[in-house]
């Protein structure tokens, strides 16, 4: 069997079997090359084939027999190599894990100590003539490089076994180095907050724990990616709450990208954060409209309809006039209120509709708001006819209508229909 023998003269017995591993073992100890190496394999494959088609009446000496088999195919995976490939793939593991991992100051000096170190040796045993080391190049960079010259080397398991060996060495002590060295998660929180400067703004402070009094004192200097770090980094409940809050406090577009991706999951605080951003949270609208439908959820869709409003995009006035019929009293007041904040003219329908036919004052009341805020000539004489009604926040609000027509005509400008049918409401806030 050892000298590959025809199929016919395989063992059909165990203990024939038992007699050909041993020769087996044999030549595995005697394999000197690849090539002796790969006719062991051959042997142990038909060996394999051979064991598993007799029928043995002791089923402790078969299962032996296979104990046998399966230690010398380990034996043979332990004599072979090693390999070029070897090199590389610890070379890409290297690489790919200096490239994930974010270091430390200290880390970084250790990994680019472990780079040049690792280049030194590799220079002894490859060709690396065309690599400059005094180009202060990175350790990915060199490790890419060694990979090539190992690639282009041709190296031969047998011939170059001496080589291949030191190699692997070298490569094996450069990830050891790279796995030792200090990285970013290795620290923690409260070091990881140190190495980025957020308690810098400390001296005495009153707040417990300092993490809340270094927050507060980064939002009074408008700084959100030290608001952003602590989020990310401070995960209780509490200081989660607190980083929020001073976000929604900022209404600073430097978190739109974060907001925006907690709102694509449904987060109350971000979507109201966007609505602080006002014009410049216009990129999110589109996110936002999602909610708008969510009438299961008359939480978030009050507070989506509120930041659709500050943000002032007139993709969602369909969208929101849509609501103005909803079943829920609690929430048609707050897309009246949001249309108003929008001040397309284009919603002076629906809330000319909504005052004169919702059942709800308070929605009424709401919908008065929301004309007075478009501000065109229509919508601010739909509020002023109810000046006498019997409800106290629609009257309130159709007496500043009514004032704000009297105050327009004593102004006696020209062409007066044209411009309050063309005004926002920006401009005729002054007017209320």
């Amino acid at each position: 069997m050892s000298n590959g023998e025809d199929d016919e003269s395989l063992a059909v017995t165990p203990t024939e079997i038992e007699e050909t591993l041993q020769e087996i073992a044999d030549d595995l100890s005697n394999a000197d090359s690849e090539a002796a190496l790969d006719a062991v394999e051959e042997s142990l494959n038909s060996t394999t084939q051979a064991l598993e088609s007799i029928e043995a009446d002791d089923e402790e000496a078969e299962s032996e027999l296979k104990d046998q088999l399966n230690e010398l195919e380990d034996t043979l995976e332990t004599q072979r190599g090693p390999y070029p490939r070897d090199v590389i793939d610890i070379c890409a593991d290297v690489e790919g894990t200096i490239a994930e991992t974010r270091w430390t100051v200290d880390g970084d000096g250790a990994v680019s100590d472990a780079g040049e170190a690792f280049l030194d040796a590799v220079s002894s045993f490859l060709q690396m003539n065309s690599f400059d080391a005094s180009d202060n190049n990175s350790v990915t960079e060199i490790i890419s490089e060694v990979t090539t010259a190992i690639e282009t080397a041709s190296l031969d398991p047998d011939d170059d076994a001496a080589v291949i060996e030191e190699l692997l060495k070298t490569a094996s002590t450069l990830q050891s180095a790279v796995e030792a060295a200090e990285s970013w998660d290795d620290l923690e929180t409260n070091e990881q907050l140190m190495a980025e400067g957020f308690y810098d703004v400390l001296g005495h402070y009153k707040d417990f724990p300092p993490e809340l009094s270094a927050l507060k004192e980064w939002e009074q200097r408008g700084r959100v990616d030290m608001i952003l770090l602590a989020k990310d980094s401070l995960q209780s409940e509490f200081m989660q709450n607190h980083c929020m809050q001073a976000l929604i406090r900022l209404g600073d577009s430097a978190a739109l990208d974060e907001m925006e991706s907690m709102a694509q999951r449904r987060d109350a605080q971000a979507i109201e954060a966007l609505g602080k951003m006002g014009k410049e949270a216009t990129p999110a609208v589109e996110t936002l409209i999602e909610y708008v439908d969510e009438d299961s959820n008359p939480t978030l869709q009050k507070t989506t309809f509120r930041a659709l409003g500050e943000i002032g995009s007139e993709k969602a006035t369909q969208p929101l006039a849509n609501k103005l019929v909803i079943e829920n009293d609690d929430v048609r007041p707050f897309a009246a209120r949001a249309l108003g904040l929008i001040g397309d003219t284009r919603a002076i329908r629906p809330l000319q509709r909504t005052i004169e036919t919702d059942d709800v004052l308070s929605v009424r009341a709401a919908a008065g708001w929301a004309l007075r805020q478009i501000g065109t000539e229509s919508a601010l004489r739909t509020v002023a006819e109810y000046t006498d009604v019997d409800n106290y926040l629609l009257q309130h609000e159709a007496k500043k209508a009514s004032a704000c027509l009297e105050e327009t005509t004593e102004l006696a400008w020209p062409d007066q229909e044209s411009l309050y049918t063309q005004v926002r409401p920006v401009e005729l806030w002054f007017l209320a």
